[in-house]
């Protein structure tokens, strides 16, 4: 009788361990194989890393999935989803690449990140207006949003640039006159890489979209939807993942991609002009 019992409970615990590892599903997610710092980067071993990483495992780790990176040329990537060779994209929205995905039932999570594309200026220039580009620096594949009419009717050329690295050396050497980018990306690039913060600022006059980054699938809807869950059952901790890397920093702010210690001093300056 004890030895029946044994029995039936060591199969109970083997089919638990079963069904435990069939639930633990993985699923590949491609990403920008970019260097796009903050919101996320490959390193030299090709791991993916940054805000997007940290927010992605913590939801894989709180889910009982695993995932999987798969870092991919930005042009090859949406081609990746819809061919099923990933079953996740990031970062992906709506808006991006309507011919292409033209005829796919695209199931898209809530914003993860909000960001900011816009004009970045030498300081001399903040506030001249539009009538003052006449040649703007811009990653190749970039479209400057905002800008479409000015470039098709030529009032505006364009630089263009391999990488953020060959965009904003033509904007900091004054061979375009401004760089149109992700505000928050290309001011940590100046601040923590080029080490010249405030060479190029971002003038919030000009023509710039605000919008956000969401995690896109095919076929994988219902993941979409645990994915979603999550976001609102841990925003706090998003919320602090979000302030380690400043993904969001001063976006209602007119100093918008500036870190924190660097408002604090600017407003201290404030003080100090203001006082008799």
């Amino acid at each position: 009788m004890k030895l029946k019992a044994f029995c039936c409970a060591l199969a109970s615990i083997l089919t638990s361990g079963v069904s435990s590892a069939a639930m633990a599903q993985t699923y590949v997610v491609g990403v920008e194989k970019l260097a796009f710092a903050p919101h996320y980067s490959t390193d030299a071993q090709g791991n993916y890393q940054g805000f997007a990483r940290e927010v992605l495992d913590l939801f894989a780790s709180t889910s009982g999935i695993t995932l999987e990176y798969r870092p991919l040329p930005v042009d090859a990537l949406l081609p990746a989803l819809l061919s099923g060779q990933v079953d996740l994209k990031y970062p992906d929205n709506p808006s991006w690449a309507p011919e292409q995905k033209a005829g796919k039932s695209l199931h898209y999570s809530q914003p993860v990140t909000e960001y900011v594309d816009g004009v970045l200026v030498a300081p001399e220039r903040l506030g001249q207006g539009v009538g003052a580009l006449k040649k703007l620096a811009l990653v190749e594949g970039w479209t400057p949003r905002g800008y479409e009419q000015q470039v098709q009717s030529g009032q505006i050329t364009i630089a263009p640039g391999a990488d953020l690295r060959q965009m904003m050396q033509a904007a900091l050497k004054k061979q375009a006159d401004g760089a149109y980018f992700n505000v928050v990306v290309a001011t940590y690039y100046l601040d923590n890489i080029r080490a010249k913060p405030g060479a190029l600022v971002f003038d919030p006059s000009l023509p710039h979209t605000r919008s956000a980054f969401h995690l896109s699938t095919l076929k994988q809807g219902e993941l979409i939807g645990r994915f979603d869950r999550f976001l609102v059952d841990h925003a706090a901790e998003v919320a602090v993942l979000k302030a380690k890397y400043g993904v969001e920093a001063s976006l209602d702010s007119e100093h918008l991609g500036v870190e924190q210690w660097k408002l604090e001093f600017l407003e201290r300056q404030k003080a100090k002009q203001k006082s008799p």
